[in-house]
Order: structure tokens, then sequence, then C-alpha cells
């Protein structure tokens, strides 16, 4: 097995051929810390006497201040490296941890979301380590590997975090800051700068962060680079506006509770890991990225759509939950041929010197999806019923197959072949210059 991983990640690297197998390690590492933390945010919140509100407060809070640094963070990377900024960040997330371990108001809890939603901003920068470090031909791959790390820490980052209040309140946000600085030692010593921050001669002068905020997906929204940011902020907005709601509903038609949601986390995940490990690749080598997003697309509002229908059936033992397991694995199907594609494909059409920045700002409105959606999501379900946000994900993330329509010129079919470099000097030529 260990031979199966090293020659799937040999086959991806480029340059030093360490960086992208250290960087799915301090992925891994990172997100466990964070998901030993995030579920038990709403207990220790209603223990300092939160309301629901308040404790949604606290989750949007963290998306909020990611949207806001993402795009600092990336242009902070294109200029100094990404090393340094991922490893500021990973220290951001530490002192988080720390301040979470010792909170005793709502306010601290509070205080600790935000630091950590700025640390939490880098994410842009990650996505664009990859790009630097694969072959263009590779990178859906790269990043679905990257997923696939994460992913293994969303699987076991909640047991450990439950695991450890055995210990006392402090022990798992105390933990998971020890697991962060020793994450950042490993990171120190590890990993390798894959961006050179020299100015490539004849390379066109980045805009400024907020310029590209504003305008990139709205004054010229008819571009590659603009659609797909469009195309992640939409589907991303949808799926993850509607995650809380999928736990409400097993709650409320197969008896889920908090002592019994943990194998459903572990099952979602590990088809996750799945999906991007065995099955991403091969379908990027025979459809290319854009037609893969779209049947990423197709599996993730069909499973979206579905999730109302599904009802326990009267069969004995884990039988019952046939049909919702069914349909709950379109959802990490969908998410794992679309969001790497439209990513990689986002590397594609823009310049290196400009990458960290597009890459940042698609994480600040993917960002700004993940904390409006989510509060429109429970309006319709209060007041049209617990299908109608579930419904109108599907809607949202089906019109991204719309968006992505003639994106195969920046696509390889086969994994022979790049993008034309007149492709991409096309795209770099800004129609409307912000100053």
């Amino acid at each position: 097995m260990t031979g199966f991983f090293s020659d799937r990640i040999n086959a991806l690297r480029t340059g030093d051929p360490g960086k992208l197998g250290v960087l799915m390690a301090t992925a891994f590492i990172d997100m466990v810390g964070a998901l030993m933390i995030l579920p038990l945010l709403p207990f220790y919140a209603v223990k300092f006497g939160a309301s629901d509100f308040m404790v949604m407060v606290l989750v949007s809070a963290f998306s909020a201040m990611q949207l806001v640094s993402a795009p600092l963070w990336g242009r902070v990377s294109d200029r100094y490296g990404r090393k340094p900024t991922l490893l500021i960040g990973l220290g951001g997330s530490a002192v988080a941890y720390v301040i979470f371990a010792y909170s005793n108001t709502y306010w601290l809890l509070l205080v600790s979301r935000l630091v950590q939603g700025a640390g939490g901003g880098t994410t842009g920068v990650i996505q664009a380590y990859v790009a630097d470090s694969v072959e263009p031909k590779n990178r859906a791959k790269g990043l679905g590997w990257l997923s696939a790390a994460t992913n293994l820490g969303v699987v076991l980052g909640p047991l450990f975090g439950s695991a450890t209040t055995a210990w006392g309140s402090h022990a798992p946000g105390l933990l998971a800051a020890v697991l962060c600085v020793l994450n950042i030692g490993f990171a120190w010593r590890y990993l390798t700068e894959s961006h050179d921050v020299r100015k490539a001669p004849g390379a066109k002068r980045p805009r400024r962060t907020w310029d590209a905020v504003l305008g990139v997906a709205w004054t010229n929204a008819r571009e590659a680079s603009s659609r797909l940011i469009w195309m992640y902020s939409v589907g991303i907005g949808a799926f993850y506006g509607v995650n809380a709601l999928i736990i409400l509903y097993m709650a409320r038609h197969f008896n889920v509770t908090a002592e019994n949601i943990g194998p459903f986390y572990a099952y979602m995940g590990g088809l996750s890991i799945v999906f991007r490990l065995f099955v991403l690749g091969r379908t990027v080598d025979h459809f290319g990225e854009a037609r893969t997003t779209r049947l990423g697309a197709t599996f993730l509002a069909l499973g979206l759509a579905l999730i109302p229908f599904t009802g326990p059936l009267n069969l004995p033992s884990l039988l019952t939950y046939l049909p919702l397991a069914i349909v709950l694995a379109l959802i990490p199907l969908g998410t794992a041929l679309n969001f790497p594609c439209v990513t990689a494909l986002l590397s594609r059409v823009v310049g290196e010197h400009e990458r960290g920045l597009y890459l940042g700002v698609q994480q600040t409105y993917g960002g700004l999806a993940r904390v409006a959606y989510p509060l429109m999501a429970g309006a319709l379900s209060d007041h049209f019923g617990e299908g109608a946000p579930f419904w109108l994900s599907a809607a949202m993330v089906a019109s991204t197959i719309a968006m992505g329509m003639g994106l195969e010129r920046y696509s390889r079919q086969t994994g022979e072949h790049a993008v034309p470099a007149e492709l991409i000097s096309e795209e770099k030529e800004v129609k409307v210059v912000l100053k």
C-alpha cells in the first residue's frame, strides 16, 4: 500500500521531489487540529449561555475572516513566497487553539474563531503551492490528492477531539495547539519554497489586491477566470450551506444523535478520499478538466435534490439506511470531481505571478457564499419546508454547468496535452484596468 501511494505522488512531482508529499502531510495535520475543535464549539458556546443564533455567529465569523484575509495572503505569497505565508497562517491557528482552550466567556470563543479564520485564509496559498509544484496536466490530480489528505483529517479529527474531553475542557484546545506547533516545525524543516518571488522579465505588474477582488468576478465577468471563480463560489456555497441541514434531516428521519453521528462523518469523509484518489485522476485523463467539472456538478446536484426523498426502510440493521447511504455517496463524488478541476482550470488561465492572488480571490468569493447561504437555507427550511434548501442548492449547482460551457480549450483532453501558450496569454489581457 505504501508503494501505491508513493508511486502516485512520484507521478505528480516536478522540481523538488518532496514538495507535494510534505504539503499533503502538513495539510492533514492542520485539518486534524481544526476538526478536533469544530464539533465541540457549539457545546462550549451553549455552556456560556449562547443562543442558537450566537452559535451560528461563531460559525460565520470564521468564514468571514477567511474571505477578508484570503486575497491578502495570496498577495503576500506572490511577493514573499508560499512557505513563509503558510507558516504564519499555522501560527495564527496555534494561537486560536490556545484562546479556545482557556475561553471562559462566549466573547473569547468569538475571538478564537476570528483569529483562526484569519489564519485559515491561506487555503488559496496552499492551492497555489500545488499549482506551482505540479505540471499543468496533473494539477487536478494534485489538488485531488491534497483534498484526500485533508479529508482524512476530517475523519480522524472529531474522534480525537471527543476522546480528549475526558482529560478536561482545556485538553482539546491545548492538544490542537501542540499539534499545530509540531506542524510548524515539520513544515519549517521539510517544506521547500515552490514560488520564485523574483519578478519574471517582461511580466506584467500584478493588480492591487482589492482591484482584483472587486473587478475579477464583476467587471470582467465573461473572462474564463471570472467564470471559474463564480462556478467555485456558487457550488461551494450551495454545498456547505446545507451541511447542517443534512444532519438535522437525519436526526428527524433516521434517529441520528450526537452519539452516533460519527460513523456518518466517517462514511462521507472516507468516500471523499476514495473518489479523489481512485476516480478523479482517471476521469480527468479521459474527459479533461472542463467536462469533469460538469460531471461532478451533475452528481452533486442530483445528490442534494434527492436527500428529501430518502427515508428509512423497514429492513433489519444497517439496511434501513440504504437509500440515504446511496444518495449521500453522490455528494462526495460530485465534490471530488468538481472543485479540484475548477481550481486547476483557474490556475491555467492566469499568469504565474498572479496565481496566488486569483486563487485567494476565489477563496474570498467562496467564503462569502459560505457566510451568506447557510442563513438563507435556514430561512427556507423554516418557512417553505425542509426540502426547499436542498432543491435550491441543487439548482444552484446545476447552474454552474452552464457557466462552464466552452472552457474545453483550457482543458487537456488526455494526459499528453497541455494548454496552448497563446490561450493563456490571451486571458492575461485585461480589458478594463482598475486604478
